[in-house]
Parts: structure tokens; C-alpha cells; sequence
């Protein structure tokens, strides 16, 4: 995925910041728009302000200390590998922040961008959404937006968006359950080798046969060695992957809606007791 802005660390009133700067002045606009309507949501970053004066508009974002996540899942600064219970609490907390961009507004905003790339952690580790200058709102009276161009994200992409151009909130569900597997395999969404591509869609559902998901020949090695033999936590982790595999079904209308995907982490997540 090219991005389309470029994205600085600054001080501004004593404060670190950061500065956002955008080659698309429209973009920019509709990221400016929707990060307004977005700031009271603790897991959305704040935007302090913007400036459209100049050839490269620039937006003035709250700083997020621990910064992003690579495209397997893990922490950029010094290569992190995020526990299993620090993964789940941001899936959880992301999946809170979608469902207020899909359910607080007069209509529905799809993000349509949902990626390990827009998330960034503050010091504690919770997770700020962020880049909504690819977000589109559903008109009134359509279950959809259907565009003459395609803006997809490899490995991310919904097939509906493929086949047919049409965003709507299952979008953003494909694209967030893509990232749940993300999170659970630490593999990236797709990867090349020479001429091969791969898919993490597709090498996820290789490994369920019979209906029993086979959690252990999928889970980041990591995560496996923290649960141990704890039945608890095995069984978290099959929810978890379970409720992955419902969001990336083909079909649309087979996938949940994105506040019982935000419910479902919620029980996930009190599975098992601090």
C-alpha cells in the first residue's frame, strides 16, 4: 500500500505532536472532516489542528508514544512482539472505535482502510485509529457506495469491493477480521515469494478441516507458549479465531455486524478472569 502523506514527530507548545503532511489536498479534507467527528472516541487520534494554506495540506495529530504496528502485528520500535493479552485488548478497543464510526453518526462512515498500518499505540498500549482520508459515508436510503474505481488494500480488500465496487460496513468488517488474524498468526495480510503470492485469508482457512479449527498449526508460536496447556486460554484462542473466519466469509451478508464483532471481544476477552 503506497501511502499518500507523510507522517513526522514535532513540538508544538511544549508538546510532542504529530504532524501529518498530505500530496492530496482532498484527502486531507476528508481525513480533517472525519477526525473531528471522530475525537471524542478515546481509541481515535486527536486531531489539534490543520493548516490548508500550503501546497502540502497539514494536519496536527495528538502524539502516540509507542508509535505503529508492522504489517505482521508486532511494534515497530525495537521489533516488540505484543503479548497475547495486550493483542486482544487492542482487537477489542479497535473493534469499539468501528463501530462508533459505523453506528454514532446520521449515517454510517466505512473507514475502508482498516490495516495493521493505522493503528498507533500511546505509552499504556491503547491502540488510536487513525487516517480517515479514504473514509466514505452511506447515503440515506443505500446499504452501500458504489464507486467507479477501486482503492484496495492487498491483502485486505473485501471480495464484494473487488467484484463489485461496493463499500459498505462489512467492508470494514472483512478488513478488521483480517487483522484479528493478523494479530493471532503474526504473519502479514499477503506475502510475496518471487512469483507467489499468499494470502493470510487464504492459509487461515487451509487449516480447518472437519469444522475443528487447528489453532495450533496457525497461532503465532509466541501466543502458544504463553497459554501453555491452560484449557481457558486454548479456548480463547479458538473464539478468537472463530470469530476471525466469520468476518472474512466471501459473502457479505454472512458477516456479522461490526458491534456484535465488538461484543463478541468482549466476552472473548472476559473469558478469562484477570
Amino acid at each position: 500500500m503506497t501511502l499518500h502523506f507523510d507522517m513526522y514527530r514535532g513540538i508544538l507548545d511544549n508538546r510532542t505532536v504529530i504532524i501529518k503532511k498530505y500530496r492530496h489536498r482532498d484527502r486531507a479534507i476528508r481525513d480533517i472532516i472525519i477526525s473531528m467527528q471522530m475525537s471524542t472516541h478515546k481509541n481515535s487520534l486527536k486531531l489539534l489542528g490543520c493548516c490548508l494554506e500550503f501546497d502540502t495540506p497539514t494536519l496536527v495529530l495528538e502524539n502516540a508514544g509507542k508509535g505503529g504496528l508492522k504489517y505482521d502485528g508486532s511494534l515497530v520500535v525495537d521489533n516488540e512482539l505484543l503479548p497475547w493479552k495486550t493483542r486482544l485488548h487492542i482487537a477489542r478497543q479497535l473493534a469499539s472505535a468501528l463501530t462508533y464510526l459505523h453506528t454514532a453518526f446520521p449515517r454510517p462512515i466505512v473507514h475502508r482502510r482498516v490495516t495493521s498500518r493505522c493503528i498507533l499505540l500511546d505509552d499504556d498500549y491503547v491502540p488510536k485509529l487513525f487516517d480517515f482520508s479514504f473514509s466514505i459515508t452511506i447515503p440515506p436510503d443505500q446499504l452501500y457506495v458504489e464507486e467507479n474505481f477501486l482503492a484496495r488494500t492487498p491483502g485486505y480488500t473485501d471480495p464484494t469491493y473487488l467484484k463489485y465496487c461496493q463499500s459498505s460496513e462489512r467492508t470494514d468488517v472483512y478488513s478488521f477480521g483480517v487483522l484479528l488474524l493478523v494479530f493471532l498468526t503474526r504473519r502479514a495480510a499477503m506475502t510475496k515469494q518471487g512469483a507467489e503470492i499468499e494470502l493470510l485469508t487464504t492459509y487461515s482457512k487451509l487449516d480447518v478441516s472437519d469444522g475443528q479449527i487447528q489453532i495450533e498449526t496457525i497461532a503465532d508460536p509466541k501466543i502458544l507458549e504463553e497459554v501453555g496447556g491452560d484449557e481457558q486460554a486454548q479456548q480463547q484462542l479458538q473464539d478468537f479465531l472463530a470469530l476471525a473466519l466469520l468476518c472474512i466469509q466471501d459473502q457479505s451478508e454472512a458477516r456479522p455486524d461490526m458491534i456484535d464483532v465488538a461484543k463478541e471481544l468482549v466476552r472473548i476477552e472476559k473469558s478469562i478472569l484477570p
